[in-house]
């Protein structure tokens, strides 16, 4: 695959994945999901099951949007170091299957929503708890999935700095958004009571790197 080819896999993988998470994030779980209150949570998404699974099927665009850019970015910076390149296109595959497997948890909250719409033997605040759980399950699988996120843009910031064909001050920035992924999740298994987001302030160089990657990617020359 040419560079250019593989800029634009990647930049439009990424657009789409940047798309599909903020509309199932924002306008789809942020609404229905009260994390300090079970009850409202479970009554939320019953009343609005569609609106549910409409953001789970953007989640699995972004998951499926992921295997796209992993792919790309292999080709991408290959003529920089093929086994960099491939170690970097395995995290990010790494990465997306532990976000699959997240993703799980909410499969098992509509069925724990059908449970309570077709059979009435269940207790109501039984069924609440176990969906704000399984809810917690995926936010805690997701986080540990973005360790390996936070490597997979240390390593490809390193890539960048390295290649003769992409400006510096990007791969400082995905270097300084690696790390801060990094810190943020370990910290957050190492201490429950970590709060610190750094990843909030310095996370922003994958952004960056879509908006290069397809304003600028297609007029790189091609390498020996």
């Amino acid at each position: 695959m040419s560079l250019k080819k593989a800029s634009l896999f990647a930049g439009m993988g990424l657009l789409i994945m940047t798309i599909s998470w903020l509309a199932s994030d924002y306008f789809v779980f942020q609404r229905l999901i009260e994390s300090e209150n079970a009850s409202l949570t479970f009554s939320n998404i019953q009343s609005n099951e569609l609106q549910f699974r409409t953001g789970l099927f953007g989640l699995f665009i972004v998951l499926f949007c992921d295997l796209i850019v992993a792919w790309a970015l292999y080709f991408f910076f290959k003529p920089v170091s093929h086994s960099i390149a491939l170690l970097v296109a395995w995290l990010r595959l790494v990465y997306t299957v532990i976000l699959g497997i997240a993703l799980l948890n909410y499969t098992d909250v509509l069925q724990l929503i059908s449970s309570a719409n077709y059979l009435n033997v269940f207790d109501i605040n039984e069924l609440s708890s176990k969906v704000m759980l399984s809810i917690d399950s995926f936010h805690n699988d997701w986080n540990f999935g973005l360790i390996f996120f936070g490597f997979h843009l240390a390593l490809l910031g390193y890539l960048y700095l390295r290649s003769n064909y992409t400006p510096k001050i990007i791969g400082i920035l995905l270097i300084l958004a690696g790390i801060s992924y990094l810190i943020d999740y370990l910290g957050n298994i190492l201490s429950p009571d970590f709060k610190i987001t750094f990843s909030l302030f310095l996370g922003w160089g994958e952004l960056i790197f879509m908006f290069w990657l397809l304003t600028k990617g297609s007029k790189i020359p091609e390498q020996n």
